[in-house]
């Protein structure tokens, strides 16, 4: 989860409390308002943000507002698993569904009571998937969504924390319940690698499940920061977040490697480039470049949070938080 929003997602009031789904607000400008996730369907492009405003493109030049959205509240993450299935989440624990491409949504959950965001989702197909957030938030799906499973994944417990709650668990039920609501740390990111489902999140949490979520193992900090975005391709494992900290280890090693950086922007998301080079997305307009073990960055003249992003036709269109931006890439 993404920018400094993000810290503003779990403290404020972002979002629309909601007793009622109300529909997102039909805007000219939708495509200008603030956009935290963007996704490339196979059939075209669905960006999501403020006010529960999902927006879809053919081409990243034109877009069109979705003509039904059950909700007004912030909308964090979008994914696809076919280029009809899709689902969005947000603040209150929201989670909405389309089968028709983007156009037009079904409220799965909304959980206003928890006062909590989900800051991103991943669909494995069209049955399962997984939606992650806030202090250990975690909800799992066998139906595509029709139900939304709650896990509290206490294998990411520090020892200490184990043996807490085991005690309380014994002694105080009630206080059990309320630990087990914030005693772990946020979780931002979840992606599939070749190495299994990643997650990543507050405090250099980095867990892996290599059973399709059944069981996580959390690995060995490497980095006391928060991790908002990860990659991974055939040959090495992206890791990266607040303040331009960026690691990076190959498939064959354990150690991973730190890379000075000059610049302090927030990384918010990594994205592929031809199979030659990552960009990683981040705050203050800023783009990094990561190729062959060297990191560059780049500055965009605006200045704006990029959210995510996208490659299509040569160009890579961001969710940002004044918008859809396009940035002509040289092949």
């Amino acid at each position: 989860m993404k920018y400094l929003v993000y810290a503003s997602l779990i403290i404020s009031g972002a979002s629309v409390a909601q007793d009622a789904p109300l529909q997102a607000i039909s805007a000219i400008n939708a495509n200008k308002t603030l956009l935290t996730d963007i996704t490339n369907t196979g059939a075209g492009l669905v960006a999501v943000g403020k006010h529960g405003t999902v927006i879809k493109s053919i081409n990243g030049e034109k877009w069109q507002q979705a003509q039904s959205v059950p909700t007004q509240v912030l909308l964090t993450a979008v994914d696809f698993s076919t280029e009809t299935n899709g689902w969005a989440c947000g603040h209150d624990a929201t989670i909405i569904n389309t089968t028709d491409g983007g156009q037009n949504w079904q409220l799965q959950q909304a959980k206003p009571e928890l006062d909590k965001p989900c800051l991103d989702i991943y669909f494995e197909n069209n049955t399962t998937g997984f939606a992650v957030g806030a202090y250990g938030m975690f909800y799992q799906t066998t139906d595509g969504g029709q139900h939304w499973q709650k896990r509290f994944l206490d294998s990411l417990l520090f020892s200490e924390d184990r043996e807490y709650l085991n005690d309380l668990k014994e002694n105080d039920p009630e206080g059990y319940e309320a630990e087990t609501a914030s005693i772990l740390p946020h979780f931002n990111r979840i992606e599939k690698t070749d190495n299994g489902l990643m997650l990543v999140g507050e405090m250099g949490l980095m867990a892996r499940s290599q059973d399709n979520g059944v069981t996580w193992q959390r690995l060995d900090e490497i980095y006391p920061g928060s991790f908002f975005a990860v990659a991974s391709d055939s040959e090495q494992e992206i890791v990266a977040g607040l303040r331009g900290n960026v690691f990076a280890k190959s498939k064959n090693e354990q150690q991973w490697q730190h890379f000075e950086n000059v610049k302090t922007a927030t990384v918010n998301n990594i994205i592929n480039y031809n199979n030659e080079q990552w960009l990683l997305l981040a705050n203050s307009g800023v783009i990094f470049h990561l190729k062959d073990g060297l990191l560059t960055h780049e500055q965009r003249p605006d200045g704006k949070a990029i959210l995510d992003g996208v490659i299509i036709n040569n160009k890579l269109v961001m969710a940002t938080e004044d918008g859809i931006k396009v940035k002509e890439l040289t092949p």
